[in-house]
């Protein structure tokens, strides 16, 4: 069997129960060192093969997978796997080679960085959407045309950038191009190694956000937040939430109002 873990992004207790107990089982373990931290492998046995994926093709993965047809493999992914893991062609590779496969979700490095930050990303009246994207560089041809990040911009929802640390002058401009829904003052959440020893969380805006990015001088394991969702202070939200709201009837309570 190959398993999927998602890492978590980075604390060795920020994985999940499943995903400590596949590692304490795994025979092999084929994990990015330059992305999870060594400490994650302390719940490994100590006999355990570790292969670094950090200079690994898919064909040499892959060769791996095919070198130990019955061994329990962790391939060991950051954060959660559904998210820029590239899992998907090592599960084309499993499914044309009738391999047994699973996925293991994980902490995604999202949900750490607005843990770290003290924000809810759908505040009611503010935003209800999350966008989860990056810009398109030296990788562009795998980003559609139409999911450039001017074009999520243009709905002020709250957007999450992935691999984008490394433009901000550039990352500037696409927020606020015509059409955006966001402001120069538009707050945002630069989180950096979110969850590691050596975490750093910047607050900063989008007319403010290059500066602090090359300020902050790092490109690598950087999570960007965008959003009026992240203001902070009073009065927020400026509408209460449903689903606890007194005034409001649903399927497990009944309306104060009557």
């Amino acid at each position: 069997m190959i398993s999927f873990v998602g890492a978590g992004p980075g604390a060795p207790d920020l994985i999940t129960l499943r995903g400590a107990q596949r590692l304490a089982n795994a025979d092999i373990v084929i994990w990015a060192a330059s992305l999870v931290p060594e400490a994650v492998l302390a719940h490994c046995r100590s006999d355990v093969i570790r292969h670094d994926s950090k200079a690994m093709t898919l064909e040499e993965v892959t060769e791996v997978f095919a070198a130990h047809p019955t061994a329990a493999i962790v391939r060991l992914h950051s954060g959660d796997p559904s998210v820029y893991s590239a899992i998907a062609e090592q599960i084309a590779w499993c499914v044309a080679h009738d391999h047994p496969f699973e996925i293991v979700p994980g902490v995604s490095s999202m949900a750490a960085a607005a843990a770290a930050g003290g924000h809810e990303l759908t505040v009611p009246g503010v935003a209800q959407s999350v966008v989860q994207t990056r810009l398109a560089h030296r990788t562009a041809r795998s980003m559609p045309p139409r999911e450039q990040v001017r074009s999520f911009a243009a709905t002020g929802a709250t957007m999450v950038l992935y691999l984008s640390a490394a433009r901000p002058a550039e990352l500037r401009t696409e927020l606020i191009a015509d059409g955006a829904g966001y402001a120069p003052d538009t707050p945002i959440l630069i989180a950096s190694r979110v969850s590691w020893p050596d975490e750093r969380l910047v607050r900063s805006t989008v007319d403010q956000l290059a500066d602090d990015l090359h300020e902050l001088g790092a490109t690598m394991t950087v999570l960007i937040l965008v959003g009026e969702a992240l203001r902070g202070g009073a009065p927020i939200p400026p509408e209460r939430s449903h689903v606890y709201d007194p005034t409001f009837t649903h399927s497990f309570r009944t309306s104060t109002n009557g």
